[in-house]
């Protein structure tokens, strides 16, 4: 089973990965973690810290999304080489790029020219996914939240290049169209949505529990369709 873990930026992406890892394998079921790359992520910092001069000058918003959907792409195909017996979790998926990618055109950080190109790069990856076996995953496990949650969060983790008043703005824009995208364009895999404005697994046991709760259920009502499909 392959599950991807989506949401807004400092929802906690990486300790529901964590969390749910440490629940299937105290389960005796193999789990592997696919972390998104931030920490060896030279570029990363740059986009935050530029001024928007530098940004347009560098074309940085393209350099960033071009390394995120490489490093995606290797990713998926890692995560069906490891798929069985294992559970595979992703932190982020590469669908969600494309969002990001969308985001940064509408803000003028990406051109038109450069979208057109990166969707064109999209496309062919996925054709050449199209050939490896279920690439898509099982399901997303979606963290929702409220804007002054997402500002809380990326806060209280402290990444120094994170935390500029000026990128408030952005992080509302990449806000403000999520749960669309996530409810009413994605379609490659089932969604089950966690609120995380009442939830979290860090700090409350009894939170990690229900999330580890909701996500198997989740998973074995999939299973059932499935085998009543291939029945």
């Amino acid at each position: 089973m392959s599950i991807v873990i989506g949401g807004m930026i400092g929802l906690g992406k990486t300790s529901v990965a964590d969390t749910l890892s440490a629940h299937f394998k105290n389960k005796g079921i193999d789990s592997k973690v696919f972390y998104e790359a931030v920490d060896d992520n030279p570029i990363l910092p740059l986009y935050y810290e530029l001024t928007p001069e530098e940004l347009d000058a560098k074309r940085i918003p393209f350099l960033l999304q071009l390394f995120f959907l490489n490093k995606r792409f290797k990713t998926v195909k890692e995560c069906i080489n490891w798929r069985e017996p294992i559970y595979t979790i992703q932190d982020r998926s590469i669908y969600e790029d494309w969002y990001f990618a969308y985001v940064n055109k509408n803000l003028g950080r990406i051109s038109d020219l450069e979208f057109k190109i990166y969707e064109e790069l999209v496309e062919n990856m996925m054709e050449e996914l199209k050939e490896l076996p279920k690439k898509a995953p099982d399901l997303m496990v979606y963290l929702k939240g409220s804007f002054d949650t997402v500002i809380d969060r990326i806060m209280a983790r402290g990444r120094s290049f994170e935390i500029n008043p000026e990128l408030k703005e952005y992080y509302f824009e990449v806000w403000k169209g999520y749960d669309d995208w996530v409810l009413n364009q994605y379609d490659a895999s089932e969604v089950l949505i966690i609120d995380m404005d009442t939830t979290d697994v860090v700090k409350n046991e009894a939170d990690a529990k229900k999330v580890c709760h909701d996500v198997a259920e989740k998973l074995n009502e999939i299973l059932n369709k499935e085998k009543a499909h291939i029945g």
